[in-house]
């Protein structure tokens, strides 16, 4: 360690307070000619005023400073220096400085270690325990819980055979065992194609009066798996599974010796979305993810590959998108590096061959892969990669977005916009079978393209009042490049700003809050929700400073996310238009898997029994107790 990072926030001047920040300099020689970046999700604003440092630039949350005195920073002393004109105060510990570095006259980077944000003046308290001991009402390890249990504990049997099973039925069992040992790589195997000493007979049945995703467990001498098809019966096989790794890991846990299990899914969408432009994820990472939806009963697999931050598909006829988007690095311009990014420039994307591999290992556990492409915001990184894209007279850093970047919007006035997206959507439909296509279309800025001549010829033409009506007029052509291609057109709830779009085959996640849900189905949409206060899984946990996460929705514990109900105040009339319900993982937090890990678990499994599981047989105190059961990252 040579150099030390510290920074404090007080809370005066209102109404952001005070970001202080100091640099020690642990090495053995004095630092002369320097400069200091860093990432941090609190902003400085462009009406700002610092104290003892020189600005040099932002880009989002990247930031530039340098010393206002020439003189070295000897050996054992420090830099100080303050920042008023905050874009907000900042939550938690991890709401500052993410990663730093120095680089120096020769263009050399050094790396800084950092420290946590402390909040002057406020004595720090430890997070308490987020989830309580809990209780069984049944000695059965299920999650989600089944909508209907009637069965009696016994003895797990060493395994299950497969008697008079079908070649699709062993390929399915076999799946769900290996799925099992990737997930709890040092478990015991639960199925097998044979008998042996201790074994019991597992037999399959059809029956298609049973809902297509359900399934009947019947115990006895031998356990009858009876669904009306394939999704029925691994879900069947999941929950078989469940109860046998339980029962191996826990003497608390019991396998049923006589009775049945019936269960079917509350929601029909039951998903998880992923952000890997903010973080990206290895490969690895990604189908691990899938695994653990897959042992959770999700079935839409969300995945965020682009935003401003990086765009992370490979597009064989727009090789610029992965060459420059999906880089970011000290000396970049116009791809700064963001949170949690050091100076060195990395490129990180999948090719066409791992996006299809995960889209046929998510298929082989009956989870819809859903592509997102943000449009026509979050954009800086198409913008950075195609150039031509902007209109060469709009005002620079005329607008920014929620995040910081400026002019982060495709502009709807440039032909080239179209042709790009064409191209894009082309590739996209051939890799991804899915029924649906997300594309974005949130946090556009309320000025956007008011500094673009082309932008407001355009609007002039087609008589559009402002930003989101323009937008409107965008999202209209690109549903029906989405309908060309026989896809449905999902996207968050800003994409009904302005008018909106044709509300037939166009499904809308409300994030902003529940009640956005309600207008929407009102408008006629498909609606999943999705509401930050419950299911956005980068959410802070507790109001407490030392905690992790994010802060704009407020601190969501994993009891909110079990006990929220989606359909909430939902009409009568309007419930057969909730689609569902879906967790995000939006990763400008989730800088290691630890971190990961220590934000998405247990909330994960909270929204997943909320999904499956019936409002009347949901119980927390039942849910804290099994949760511990289940795999992290």
């Amino acid at each position: 360690m040579t150099y030390f990072l510290e920074n404090a926030w007080l809370p005066d001047p209102a109404p952001a307070g005070t970001w202080q920040i100091t640099l020690t300099n642990l090495s053995d020689e004095p630092l002369s000619d320097f400069k200091l970046s860093l990432t941090s999700i609190t902003r400085i604003m462009p009406e700002h005023q610092i104290t003892g440092a020189t600005f040099h630039k932002r880009a989002a949350n990247f930031h530039e400073f340098a010393p206002e005195d020439a003189a070295p920073l000897a050996s054992g002393d420090s830099w100080s220096f303050s920042v008023e004109g905050l874009n907000r105060s900042p939550f938690h510990r991890n709401d500052a400085a993410k990663t730093a570095w120095i680089t120096t006259s020769d263009g050399t980077h050094h790396d800084v270690v950092v420290g946590d944000l402390t909040h002057a003046g406020m004595t720090p308290v430890l997070p308490q325990p987020r989830l309580p001991e809990g209780r069984l009402t049944l000695p059965f390890a299920l999650l989600p819980w089944p909508n209907e249990i009637d069965a009696e504990p016994g003895e797990a049997p060493v395994l299950l055979h497969a008697a008079g099973a079908s070649t699709a039925d062993l390929r399915l069992m076999i799946s769900v065992d290996a799925l099992h040992g990737r997930l709890f790589p040092q478990a015991r195997r639960l199925f097998q194609l044979s008998t042996v000493p201790g074994s019991r007979a597992l037999r399959f049945a059809t029956d298609e009066s049973l809902p297509a995703e359900g399934y009947r467990l019947d115990f006895g001498d031998a356990v009858t798996l009876t669904a009306a098809g394939e999704a029925g019966r691994r879900y069947g096989l999941i929950a078989l599974a469940q109860m046998l790794h339980g029962a191996f890991s826990d003497p608390d846990y019991k396998f049923p010796a006589t009775g049945h299990i019936t269960d079917a899914p509350r929601y029909d969408w039951r998903g998880c979305h992923l952000d890997v432009s903010r973080h990206f994820w290895q490969i690895d990472d990604v189908a691990r993810v899938v695994d653990i939806l897959a042992w959770q009963k999700l079935n839409i697999f969300h995945w965020h590959l682009t935003d401003d931050e990086g765009w992370r598909a490979e597009i064989k006829a727009l090789p610029q998108l992965t060459d420059a988007g999906a880089t970011r690095g000290a000396e970049l311009s116009e791809m700064l590096p963001q949170l949690g990014d050091g100076p060195e420039p990395k490129r990180q994307y999948y090719t066409q061959g791992e996006m299809r591999d995960i889209v046929a290992h998510a298929a082989s556990l009956g989870i819809e892969v859903m592509p997102e492409i943000e449009t026509p915001g979050h954009a800086i990184c198409v913008l950075a990669a195609m150039p031509e894209l902007k209109d060469p007279d709009e005002e620079p850093d005329s607008y920014y977005s929620v995040q910081g970047f400026f002019n982060n919007a495709l502009n709807p006035a440039m032909p080239a916009v179209y042709e790009m997206l064409e191209k894009v959507f082309d590739e996209i439909v051939e890799i991804f079978p899915s029924r649906y296509i997300h594309i974005g279309g949130d946090e556009v800025a309320p000025n956007a393209w008011l500094g673009s001549p082309r932008a407001r010829e355009l609007m002039e033409q087609e008589d559009l009042d402002g930003t989101f009506e323009l937008q409107s007029w965008f999202m209209h052509k690109i549903k029906a490049m989405l309908d060309a291609r026989g896809k449905v057109m999902v996207g968050w709830n800003e994409i009904a700003h302005g008018g909106g779009v044709p509300p037939e085959d166009t499904i809308v996640m409300a994030w902003e809050n529940p009640a956005v849900g309600i207008e929407l189905a009102r408008d006629g949409y498909g609606v999943v929700m999705t509401p930050g206060q419950a299911y956005y899984l980068d959410m802070v946990q507790s109001d407490d400073w030392l905690d992790n996460g994010a802060g704009w929705a407020g601190s969501v514990s994993p009891e909110q996310s079990y006990t929220f109900e989606a359909e909430g105040d939902f009409p009568e009339d309007l419930r057969d238009r909730m689609r569902g319900i879906q967790a995000c993982i939006w990763c400008e937090h989730y800088t290691t898997k630890a971190w990961f890990n220590d934000l998405v678990f247990p909330r994960l499994g909270a929204m997943a029994e909320a999904a499956w599981t019936h409002k009347d047989h949901k119980d927390w105190q039942r849910f804290a107790r099994q949760v511990r059961l289940h795999p992290s990252l």
